[in-house]
């Protein structure tokens, strides 16, 4: 249930931003509109065509938000981060069990050289309790 909920979620915002970059792309081409009346029918600054540069910015930042929403938005969007994460928590977790196998491993061979030593103790220094009869 929380799975669904979560592609829910996820489409309705990609939604969301496909209608943000469509409503921006129409107030672009009627921005631009604007831009061109105001400088060449209205006489704004008449000897210099600036509203070339006006809308060559503008579109050079919508251009940008298309880029954020159908392409970047799809090799690094929610579901690109949730399995990045899930990459990194497993490799965290390898290590993990990597090292904890190592310290068991170490801690073995340790119990092992102290058994060991014990023993040559023993055996150099027999025990001196016996009675000559």
């Amino acid at each position: 249930m929380n799975e669904q909920f979560e592609l829910f979620e996820n489409a309705r915002n990609r939604i969301k931003q496909k209608k943000r970059l469509y409503l921006h792309f129409v107030i672009f081409l009627v921005g631009s509109v604007f831009l061109i009346v105001l400088n060449k029918i209205l006489k704004v600054e008449e000897q210099y065509d600036w509203f070339v540069w006006a809308i060559t910015l503008w579109l050079f930042i919508w251009i940008m938000h298309f880029v954020n929403v159908f392409i970047t938005n799809k090799f690094m969007g929610k579901e690109w981060e949730r399995k990045q994460t899930e990459k990194l928590v497993l490799k965290q977790e390898l290590k993990i069990a990597k090292l904890e196998k190592e310290i068991a491993h170490e801690a073995k061979l340790k119990a092992e050289s102290e058994q060991y030593a014990t023993e040559l103790k023993k055996k150099e220094n027999p025990p001196s309790n016996l009675t000559n009869e």
